[in-house]
């Protein structure tokens, strides 16, 4: 039975790590299958970022939760 999600990108990836704290733990993960990510951004932003088709960026993902799912 798999868990539903409500989240749309989903990057499968390896444990790696795990760090366990008396309140948080911290879970590393090594991705495991490459994937496409998106980015939405005004038109103002993209034409002074200078960004072309082919161009290499460094994508920073700022988000509030990484949900990881067990398969």
């Amino acid at each position: 039975m798999s868990m539903k999600v409500g989240a749309r990108n989903k990057i499968k990836g390896k444990v790696s790590s795990i760090k366990t704290g008396d309140i948080m733990s911290l879970v590393k993960f090594d991705v495991t299958d490459p994937c496409t990510m998106a980015s939405v951004l005004t038109t103002e932003s993209l034409e002074e970022l200078g960004i072309k088709d082919g161009d290499e960026v460094e994508l920073i993902v700022k988000a509030i939760h990484v949900l990881p799912v067990k398969s």
